[in-house]
């Protein structure tokens, strides 16, 4: 008897991606490319008709909603799909926005063939597939609590090096300027630095937040 195939939605906005994607999994019997969503908006929309096990996600579109904000909105419904992040990303800004929005999986686009089948099959299990990499940083953070900077942190900072100030952080994230300004004291305490130069720097080196 024949198993039934696991249904997949590809979510990303290069049509060249989710070309090479649907090459790769279309070689596993037991997987089916169903759909694919050129934006984050549009792969929202199509995981709530129940037609998916598993959205394998891209974390930046052009416009409009962010890989993670669409996770959210995706795993927030009843009986929704996993959803499979996939990324070029490796940031820890990235990742604990991700596993927060209830990923079931986060995976680099680097990844060998049969790492992706894997963890596909993996996240269509209700379990956890997380690249070696990114697992390492996420047991990093757990080893070193105190050190390691909270996804608020990194949310401010992420705007910092994008070069927002102060005033434009605490409308973005809705804080006081107050609030900002404590979480960048502890922010500089964590990194060992005394400018905002130098927190974006300390931060990208290591692979902390994006530029």
């Amino acid at each position: 008897m024949t198993a039934t195939p696991i249904r997949l939605l590809l979510a990303d906005d290069h049509p060249v991606v989710r070309a090479g994607l649907r090459a790769v999994l279309d070689t596993e019997p037991d997987f089916r490319v169903v759909a694919e969503a050129d934006t984050a908006e549009r792969a929202v929309a199509l995981a709530g008709t129940g037609e998916f096990d598993v959205v394998l996600m891209d974390l930046q579109f052009g416009t409009g909603l962010h890989g993670s904000e669409a996770t959210a909105a995706i795993t927030a419904a009843p009986d929704a799909p996993r959803v499979l992040i996939l990324t070029t990303y490796d940031t820890d800004a990235d990742i604990l926005a991700a596993v927060e929005a209830g990923a079931s999986g986060y995976l680099l686009k680097d990844a060998p063939p049969e790492e992706l089948a894997a963890a596909v099959r993996t996240a269509a299990a209700g379990r956890s597939a997380l690249a070696p990499a990114v697992a390492h940083r996420l047991m990093d953070r757990m080893r070193t609590p105190a050190e390691a900077l909270t996804k608020r942190e990194l949310e401010v900072l992420q705007l910092v090096g994008e070069g927002l100030s102060n005033l434009q952080i605490s409308k973005a994230l809705f804080l006081s300027q107050a609030t900002v300004k404590s979480h960048l004291v502890h922010i500089y305490a964590k990194l060992g630095v005394d400018s905002r130069t130098s927190a974006v720097a300390a931060a990208t080196a290591r692979r902390l937040i994006r530029r």
